[in-house]
C-alpha cells in the first residue's frame, strides 16, 4: 500500500460507523506495523520531561521574576519621589526633622511633650 491509501484508511478509520478491527487487519496486512522498541517511552518521557525542557522554564521564571522586581521597584522609587517632593513642598527643606514632621519645634519642647513637664 501506498502512503496515500494508508492515510485514507486512518482517516476513514474516524467515521463512526466502520469497522476498527478490520480496518486494523488492513493497515497491518499493508506491511505498516506500530511496534514500538522498548526505548520508546523512555525517549518520550525524556523529551517531555527532560533537562532542557526543566532549564527553559526555569530561565523563563527567572525572566518574570525580573520583570515583575523592575515592576515593583519603579513603582517604589517613584512613591519615594513624590514623598521627597510632597515634603520640601510643605516645609520648604529636605532635614531630617522636616522627614519626622517636627518642623519648628525645639528639641527641648519634644522631651517636654514626652515626660508631661
Amino acid at each position: 500500500m501506498k502512503r496515500p491509501e494508508i492515510k485514507l484508511l486512518i482517516i476513514s478509520s474516524l467515521d463512526p460507523g466502520t469497522d476498527a478491527g478490520t480496518l486494523a487487519r488492513q493497515i497491518e496486512d499493508s506491511g505498516v506495523s506500530y511496534d514500538f522498541n522498548g526505548k520508546f517511552t523512555d525517549r518520550v518521557l525524556d523529551k517531555i520531561f527532560g533537562a532542557e525542557l526543566a532549564f527553559n522554564r526555569e530561565i523563563e521564571f527567572v525572566r518574570k521574576l525580573n520583570s515583575a522586581f523592575y515592576r515593583v521597584a519603579l513603582t517604589g522609587v517613584a512613591a519615594i519621589l513624590l514623598l521627597l517632593i510632597s515634603i520640601f513642598l510643605m516645609e520648604g527643606s529636605l532635614s531630617i526633622n522636616s522627614f519626622l514632621g517636627i518642623g519648628d519645634t525645639y528639641d527641648e519642647s519634644i522631651v517636654c511633650l514626652f515626660t508631661d513637664n
